[in-house]
């Protein structure tokens, strides 16, 4: 759970951080080109008025931007006003916007004009970062916060590009930061990702509490975002301090489940101390988790020992092993091992309980054939029989996708090439121009394949990006819905040793 809203959280981020584009930015879609009578009239509305941007806007609507007619026009427009920023900057932004790699060329044409415009600068480092190039993002990004200082924005964008660098010295940048910006939504947003990042629970809480203290959630959207993983922190460490957080966040429904949650918590708490298991069990058992939550996990595990205590082992035991069999961790198997052994189980036994498990559950994966980048052949995924099958769904402008990547490279490389067959299927044929150039740049392993949105709905249920598969040797498919970053590494380890 706690992943599916920290990657809707990031996809926001990424929507924020790249996208912040001018009005000129407005994504034109159209089904090939207009009437010829509407191009005409388009086109001569700007000759008459080569700086006006609605005119281009206009004109660009009605030839489309796939006609071929459009870069050699504007190009020729370009080399006889070489001054006019507008013409090079209206198309480009709307190629960016479209996330299209044409974008490039007109928006560095651009910045030769203007090289003082941050907002340009800011849509050259959203092109690099899909390109896989992070440091000329990086570099870009700078250049916008040179340019315009007195911008949070781009300010927090360069701040981002050190998330993944010294963790002290990013958090103290961060701090700088929120001194530096100390009523504006940005601070909040990056004390939020201080806290959301943080492996510890106790740095999780501090962070959390900074953020509560300097922007309060009534007035800052992040800093509310910030108070559920605070609550739910809280509810695993003490509850009658999540209650107190969660009176204080009004009376949205999520907001009533966890406080009915942390009421319990606090009777459970009670009934342990009074050593009655069995109704502490029975409280605890008819709790309801918000749709989204960082406990569901602490919630489990707290069930199994009240179920241990009371006797009752053998169903502490399966519903660790449901729980598993979906979603490994090395906390979940531990206890795992020490309520099997209990019931008599030795780990051959639970290595096999785990496996009929996920074998009841498995289907065939849809033996794809599609075409591959790097050459005019395709790659069947019957090819890949005998191997493990990292498969994800995903295309380059996707930030969550984007952010996942570098954590499934790092699991990779801990096996044995050969072993596992890592395959990205990219849904947007539109940004295949993109693809290449991020492997390349980027260093990434996974063998890019060329696919639609229409097939990965019909075909594997996608309705979103990213979404991942582990598929077995024999081609089925064992594991789906998960998402790994810096604090899940393992999780995914676990799942591909399992398949090997």
């Amino acid at each position: 759970m706690k992943n599916k809203l920290k990657y809707f959280i990031y996809s926001l981020l990424l929507t924020m951080v790249f996208y912040c584009a001018p009005a000129a930015a407005q994504r034109l879609v159209r089904i090939g080109p207009a009437p010829v009578e509407e191009i005409e009239k388009a086109r001569a509305a700007v000759l008459l008025n080569m700086e006006s941007i609605e005119a281009h806007k206009n004109y660009i609507y009605a030839l489309n931007l796939d006609n071929p007619l459009l870069i050699p026009q504007y190009k020729a427009w370009m080399k006889k006003y070489p001054k006019n920023i507008n013409i090079p900057l209206t198309i480009g932004t709307i190629y960016y916007r479209a996330e299209m790699s044409e974008a490039k060329e007109f928006l560095l044409q651009a910045a030769k004009i203007d090289p003082n415009n941050a907002q340009i600068w800011s849509m050259l480092s959203g092109d690099a970062f899909i390109r896989g190039q992070t440091d000329l993002s990086n570099e870009y990004i700078k250049k916008a916060m040179l340019a315009d200082p007195s911008n949070a924005g781009y300010a927090f964008q360069y701040l981002f590009s050190f998330g993944n660098g010294n963790p002290d010295e990013y958090k103290q940048k961060v701090f700088d930061f929120v001194k530096r910006f100390p009523k504006d939504e940005r601070g909040a947003q990056a004390l939020y990702w201080l806290g959301e990042d943080a492996g510890d629970i106790h740095d999780k809480i501090n962070y959390f509490e900074k953020l509560l203290q300097l922007y309060p959630p009534k007035e800052f959207n992040w800093s509310s975002s910030g108070m559920i993983g605070l609550a739910d922190a809280y509810l695993q460490t003490d509850p009658e301090k999540a209650l107190v957080l969660i009176n204080s966040m009004g009376d949205e429904k999520d907001w009533q489940i966890r406080k009915k949650l942390a009421e319990s918590l606090i009777q459970v708490g009670n009934l342990e101390q009074a050593k009655n298991y069995k109704e502490a069990f029975n409280v605890l058992n008819q709790v309801t988790l918000p749709r989204f939550n960082y406990i569901d996990d602490f919630i489990l595990l707290k069930k199994a020992a009240l179920q241990q205590k009371t006797g009752d082992v053998k169903t502490a035991y399966d519903s660790l092993a449901e729980k598993f069999a979906k979603l490994p961790t090395d906390e979940l198997h531990a206890a795992l091992e020490l309520y099997g052994k209990e019931i008599g189980k030795d780990k051959e036994q639970i290595t096999n309980d785990i496996k009929t498990i996920r074998n009841s559950k498995a289907v065939e994966a849809y033996p794809f054939n599609l075409g591959l980048y790097s050459s005019k052949d395709s790659l069947n995924l019957n090819d890949l029989k005998g191997k493990v099958v990292l498969l994800t769904f995903w295309f380059p402008g996707c930030g969550p996708c984007r952010a996942e990547f570098p954590h499934f490279q790092a699991v990779i490389n801990k096996f044995k090439p050969g072993d596992v067959a890592y395959v990205g299927i990219n849904v947007a044929p539109e940004q295949d121009p993109y693809v290449a150039p991020l492997i390349k740049n980027a260093g990434y392993s996974f063998i890019p394949l060329r696919g639609s949105r229409a097939f990965a709905l019909k075909n594997y249920a996608v309705q979103g990006e990213p979404q991942n598969f582990l598929i077995d040797k024999d081609g089925k498919i064992i594991f789906k819905d998960f998402r790994i970053d810096q604090k899940n590494h393992r999780t995914l380890e676990l799942m591909i040793t399992s398949l090997l």
